[in-house]
């Protein structure tokens, strides 16, 4: 096993591209932890020792460690050090913003990948045509799949639109975000609701997880600046994989 400080040379970084340092460095140490270079609870240099290394600034490599740690795939101690976590890395979503998983993968340096599992037209449930408001003749295209990063499960969802909306279930890829903004029907705003359940012995098993594991299960309706509901899904979120965290602010009034 190579000395964690070997990985951290100026031709390794140039070699990660041409965008912002403070993601070349994160790629850096993804990919050592990723090929093994570096394992689990393998304490890191210094900052300062980093940034000497790789002839950048420590503001530089403060703003990567600090990206890495809140994504799960470091830990620091205070006084020690910064190490490498010892468990599969959590990722960390604010429920501040209305984005998409792809969004939301690529924004970690993660790869986001999807395995289908089904996309059809259908007739909508009573719940579905309650929620996108649909007439009785009107049909649905259902979408559920399985989302990963960097090849590791991380959500079971199903994800239902009016069929008027999109030309066919095939006019999505990776991302329904995506697939909804060409057709000029990106949501704007969404209401999501929260639960905690234990997964079923099925779902467990395309998650890679035991029966029975945590599940953070979340349902989202998300609407157009009209008002107009255009997407209703249902996801189960791996409960150690994933943490939601929402900020709370006062009004700034004395109460």
């Amino acid at each position: 096993m190579s000395e964690p400080a070997a990985i951290f040379t100026v031709d390794a970084l140039t070699g990660g591209g041409t965008g912002p340092l403070y993601l070349r460095l994160k790629a850096l140490i993804r990919g050592a932890i990723e090929k093994g270079v570096l394992a689990a609870q393998d304490a890191l240099p210094s900052e300062r020792e980093i940034a000497n290394l790789l002839d950048i600034s420590r503001v530089t490599v403060r703003k990567a460690l600090t990206e890495l740690v809140e994504e799960g795939i470091l830990t620091q101690k205070r006084g020690s050090g910064t190490y490498v976590t010892g468990q599969a890395p959590r990722v960390e979503q604010r429920l501040s913003r209305l984005t998409s998983f792809t969004e939301d993968m690529l924004a970690r340096g993660l790869t986001p990948s999807v395995k289908w599992l089904q996309k059809t037209v259908a007739p909508p449930t009573p719940d579905e045509a309650m929620v996108l408001a649909l007439s009785p003749n009107e049909r649905v295209i259902r979408l559920r799949r399985l989302r990963m990063a960097d090849g590791r499960p991380m959500a079971l969802e199903l994800a239902v639109v009016p069929a008027r909306l999109l030309a066919s279930p095939e006019a999505v890829g990776n991302s329904l975000y995506a697939a909804l903004q060409a057709a000029g029907i990106r949501p704007v705003r969404a209401m999501q609701r929260l639960s905690a359940e234990s997964l079923n012995a099925e779902d467990a098993a395309t998650l890679s997880v035991p029966p029975g594991s945590p599940a953070l299960y979340i349902e989202r309706i998300s609407y157009l600046a009209d008002g107009r509901a255009v997407e209703f899904t249902k996801s189960h979120y791996r409960g150690d994989a994933y943490d939601f965290v929402v900020e709370l602010t006062t009004s700034g009034e004395n109460e």
